[in-house]
């Protein structure tokens, strides 16, 4: 992403047919494989915790119904509160564009918590990782900034300027309203893939292990180098793909996990990345099921689970609600797919809130893990207008 594209983006958006935000609510999930946009609400799916997601799912699709034999929507982080599933109206696989005036940017960036207090929770954690008796081998603390816009931000506009990267799943997916004027949003460019399901078939491609790309390329290669040679990153990352294959490995006759992690670049970050295969024992098994089972993942929550859950509830001062949770869709058959949501903002008229994390293990150091955040908080600042995100 750089300040050329954002205004070919611009410039694009502003030569296209109008479409009125009235037409929420409004989904889009728009990968490099494939893309989908729903229009309308036919019927919500009862809310509930990630645990009773399948179980409620096939119970919705149980029932005689019209329209589209589909649901999309977005499960929260915290696997204890309510997801927010629907039954759109209309479905399509080619995404509108829309015309509107580009917002500015007005008052301050607020960072929540402040950088300096985001390390000290990083270097608290890093400590109760290195007792002897402590159960916790990794967490993920994540942090976030506030952002007043002039005008109502629309959401496909956003979501326009992050597609620019063509290596991410662009998404657009209504979350209850917090109060305040309009409708809510979660707007995202998200490179990680938390599962995938055909038939028998499954995939997951866990991302964990983080640099931030440089514009010169030989500072570029050179962090990409350093990324495969971190032993930390590599400790991160494994942590992510054994619980993914340590929970698929009883309902698959095989998984297959890529020996090695691979390089996976984005335009503002170098992720380490595994891509992760199964065929399932039994196909009816739904990607409902498996989002239950996966999520979260030690990717965005750490490991052991529970102990990990514990320390991010105590730590973080702003509830992260769909941000590290999952949006994407299902179907009646049980196929779907669903992607981590993160590089993400709450979007709520002129109110913005942008999230991003870090993995911490033993041996992180606090300002590596603010200058990492900083660097994921890139992709939608640009994409914001802001550029500088050294005070953040």
């Amino acid at each position: 992403m750089n300040e050329m594209l954002i205004k070919q983006a611009a410039d694009e958006l502003t030569q296209a047919p109008a479409i009125d935000m009235a037409d929420a609510p409004y989904f889009l999930l728009r990968s490099p494989q494939q893309a989908l946009e729903a229009q309308g609400v036919r019927a919500r799916l009862p809310s509930g915790p990630t645990a009773s997601l399948a179980e409620r799912v096939d119970a919705f699709f149980a029932a005689p119904r019209s329209g589209p034999r589909l649901l999309v929507g977005a499960v929260p982080f915290d696997p204890e509160q309510a997801d927010a599933l629907y039954q759109p109206d209309h479905v399509s696989g080619q995404p509108a564009v829309v015309r509107v005036e580009t917002p500015t940017l007005v008052g301050d960036v607020l960072a929540e918590p402040p950088a300096q207090a985001y390390a000290g929770a990083v270097a608290t954690a890093v400590t109760e990782l290195q007792r002897t008796d402590s159960a916790l081998e990794k967490v993920v603390l994540a942090r976030s900034l506030r952002v007043t816009t002039a005008q109502p931000l629309h959401p496909r506009v956003l979501a326009a300027r992050l597609g620019r990267d063509p290596s991410v799943a662009t998404y657009v997916v209504p979350v209850p309203s917090e109060g305040g004027p309009g409708p809510a949003w979660l707007v995202g460019a998200t490179p990680e893939l938390l599962v995938s399901k055909r038939g028998e078939r499954v995939l997951s491609h866990p991302l964990a292990g983080s640099a931030r790309r440089s514009a010169d390329p030989a500072e570029d290669a050179r962090a990409a180098e350093a990324l495969l040679a971190s032993a930390k990153d590599h400790e991160e990352h494994r942590h992510v793909v054994e619980a993914i294959v340590e929970a698929l490995t009883p309902l698959c006759h095989r998984v297959e996990a890529q020996p090695q992690p691979t390089l996976h670049a984005t335009a503002t970050m170098w992720h380490l990345g595994t891509r992760i295969h199964g065929t399932l024992k039994d196909a009816s098994v739904s990607s409902a099921a498996l989002v239950a089972l996966l999520h979260p993942t030690p990717a965005v929550c750490g490991t052991p689970r529970h102990p990990a859950l514990a320390l991010i509830r105590q730590a973080e001062p702003v509830a992260r609600g769909f941000y590290a949770g999952a949006v994407g869709w299902t179907d009646a058959q049980g196929d779907g797919d669903w992607y981590v949501a993160i590089r993400c903002a709450r979007v709520q008229g002129t109110q913005v809130r942008l999230y991003a994390g870090a993995g911490i293990v033993a041996g992180s150091q606090p300002d590596l893990e603010v200058a990492e955040t900083a660097a994921k908080f890139m992709a939608l600042l640009t994409a914001l207008g802001v550029h500088d995100v050294r005070p953040f």
